[in-house]
């Protein structure tokens, strides 16, 4: 069967991941790129008997050396590996959107312009010339609608004649915009570069990037000139002051002068809605975010719970039954219960966490869609960037109040991968509502009226650990150097695509359940193996006899044996934690504890607790439980999201250590002040 390779570039909010994934379905891999913290996207789907590869590269603005996003986009194209590369421009704001393609022109590499989004410009009153665009661009552009598969036959038609129809865009008008405004300088650079360029760039465009001071370019460039000619170059360049500034204004009269000959309107500019001024507004703006993302956090709770709660009573009445027919057909009890209690609970853990994931991605993927999310980003760009991040990264933080998996998940909207790894790093410090249960209950029995005071310490040392967790992965993954501020557009807002949105979703829910599933279950089987015990006795278990043998070092960190055991069940699970101290303070079945945490008598616990336990080992514990990672679920959601387990196990060891760490400083302060 015959191969060919498309590589998909754009904008972020031009529709690509969207045709992405309506071509490839579940048939997709994300990954790294070699030696970069980018993420790459690769699928495949036939048509006609033939395979394509479908390589969605890096949303950007354009290709500049910038970012790795950029250099990584440009490299692809420049190694030949793709037989034809796809532009995508939203149709209904082209004035932005088609800035990729202006910066493109110039690259001696086949290309074809997807107009996405034509319904959109349509409903604004658009009527767009696709034949006029097509002749002057010199290339195949194809008008299409990314999230209705049923309009995609012009661009499958398109791909059955790629071999006759792909070509070189026009660059001569840029390049006469380019003389004129830039002047001699430029000219002077086009006649000292080689006639024909370097490999696929051609000299007009080399000398655009050398304007911009396109670092990459400038190395490239030196490499394949005499040393004289470098040198008179280098002169040139010197003369050029705000070249970025002046390329851009070109690439945009270029732009508009394409767009006055090729679109008209029947109706006027549509004017922005009251609603869109205030979400947009510096007044109203923020508290409109958080309140949309609460209410979206409420619905994604509301779609859910439910099938979490419906995941966790099957399991559990498919347990019974099983565990007592494979005990009737002679199989060893130690079986039936790794079974029916480690394996099929992880499998229970694993598929309410996707429950969750589930609501969170069609709640917060339909706000995305109907262009509200990149509202949320804008609004809050300034307070983010104070602490190194995009304004996208808002969300997760807001979401991981409800849930860190959401949190997790939700920094799938961060287009860089080292930002979006620094966020999840970052969010994982966010308490979720599970650990109010623990820490309510601790804080009341020990402090009392005091609770608040130790509660609002949490909250001091939470925003000091944000603080310093950026500093120590800052330094690997958002270097001073390389941060640039968020570029974005607001795209209109649009009716959903419901097909395209729930075929997304559901294309995430099962990379993410088998992910979950391979991770929860490990850690689950193992930790079963550690609290077994055939008359379900704790101080019959290995994990006791752990515990206790290990207590001289724990005491080190201010935990008691119990308490550390608890703490490290709140890595499973914040809620499991209640439940293990209820049964090792009462002597009963751990694993029974973690699977049903809502039995736990908390007035017994209370008094349990008070009669072995110190205030100082009380808020030690508070410190080592509140700053531990967030859950089982999470650390899958964690290594879904990424894509690199060193990362998922370097950020969750952090977590552990620093945890251990608090706990001894708490530990040691309680000494002074109880």
């Amino acid at each position: 069967m015959k191969e060919k390779t498309i590589a998909l570039l754009g904008q972020p909010n031009s529709g690509k991941s969207t045709l992405f994934n309506a071509l490839t379905g579940s048939r997709q891999h994300v990954g790294n790129w070699p030696g970069k913290t980018v993420e790459r996207k690769d699928g495949i789907f036939v048509h006609k008997d033939v395979t394509y590869k479908v390589v969605d590269l890096p949303g950007t603005y354009s290709l500049s050396a910038n970012s790795d996003e950029e250099v990584v986009t440009r490299d692809y194209i420049a190694s030949g590996q793709a037989d034809m590369v796809c532009i995508l421009a939203d149709a209904s704001q082209l004035g932005r959107s088609l800035f990729m393609l202006a910066d493109y022109t110039g690259i001696q590499v086949p290309v074809v312009l997807l107009l996405n989004m034509m319904d959109v410009a349509a409903a604004q009153g658009k009527q767009i010339n696709v034949a006029g665009i097509e002749k002057t661009l010199g290339i195949p552009v194809v008008p299409m609608v990314a999230a209705d598969k049923k309009q995609y036959d012009a661009f499958f038609s398109l791909l059955e004649n790629c071999d006759k129809r792909a070509s070189v865009l026009n660059s001569d008008k840029l390049e006469r915009i380019y003389r004129r405004t830039i002047g001699d300088d430029y000219s002077a650079m086009i006649d000292l570069l080689p006639e024909k360029g370097i490999g696929i760039y051609s000299a007009p465009w080399l000398a655009a990037k050398l304007v911009e001071q396109d670092r990459l370019v400038l190395s490239l460039v030196q490499k394949n000139v005499q040393p004289s000619e470098f040198d008179k170059i280098s002169q040139r360049l010197a003369r050029v002051k705000d070249g970025n500034l002046h390329t851009a204004d070109c690439k945009f009269q270029w732009i508009d002068t394409l767009i006055n000959e090729n679109v008209t309107s029947k109706k006027k500019k549509t004017v922005r809605s009251r609603f869109d001024r205030a979400a947009t507004s510096k007044r109203w703006g923020k508290p409109i975010a958080i309140g949309m993302i609460v209410l979206g956090l409420i619905c994604s709770m509301a779609i859910g719970f439910p099938l979490m709660g419906l995941f966790s009573a099957l399991i559990t009445g498919i347990s019974t039954p099983l565990a007592n027919w494979l005990l009737g057909i002679g199989v060893a009890p130690v079986v039936v219960s790794l079974l029916c209690n480690g394996v099929l609970t992880a499998v229970s853990f694993a598929l309410q966490m996707a429950s969750y994931v589930f609501g969170i991605s069609l709640v917060f993927g339909f706000m995305e869609d109907i262009g509200y999310m990149a509202r949320i980003s804008y609004v809050f760009d300034n307070t983010m960037t104070k602490i190194g991040l995009q304004g996208k990264a808002i969300m997760p933080f807001l979401v991981s109040f409800g849930c860190n998996i959401g949190g997790v998940t939700g920094t799938r909207v961060i287009d860089s991968w080292g930002q979006r790894i620094m966020t999840i790093a970052l969010s994982w410090v966010v308490p979720c509502g599970s650990t109010w249960g623990v820490v309510g209950l601790v804080s009341g029995t020990f402090f009392g009226s005091s609770a608040v005071l130790v509660v609002l310490s949490l909250f001091a040392v939470a925003f000091l650990h944000i603080f310093i967790t950026y500093k120590i992965f800052g330094r690997s993954l958002n270097n001073d150097t390389d941060r640039s501020g968020l570029i974005m557009e607001l795209p209109p807002y649009h009716k959903p695509h419901w097909k395209s949105l729930f075929s997304s979703v559901f294309n995430k829910l099962g990379s993410v359940l088998k992910r979950a599933l391979s991770i929860i279950i490990i850690i689950s089987v193992i930790f079963w193996l550690l609290s077994y015990t055939p008359d379900g006795d704790v101080a019959n278990s290995i994990i006791y006899r752990i515990g206790t043998f290990i207590e001289p070092v724990t005491k080190f960190f201010g935990l008691p044996w119990q308490l550390f055991v608890a703490f490290v069940v709140s890595a499973m699970g914040k809620e499991a934690a209640l439940g293990v101290m209820g049964s090792l303070f009462n002597a009963g079945s751990i694993w029974a504890a973690i699977e049903k945490t809502s039995t736990v008598n908390t007035a017994v616990l209370s008094t349990s607790m008070l009669a072995v336990i110190s205030k100082p080992e009380a808020l030690a514990f508070l410190f080592a439980f509140f700053f531990n990672m967030p859950c089982l679920m999470a650390l899958a959601a964690t290594a879904q999201e990424t894509h690199s387990m060193k990362w998922t196990v370097r950020i969750a060891a952090y977590y552990v250590l620093s945890a251990l760490l608090l706990a001894f400083l708490a530990y040691h302060v309680g000494l002074i002040i109880f």
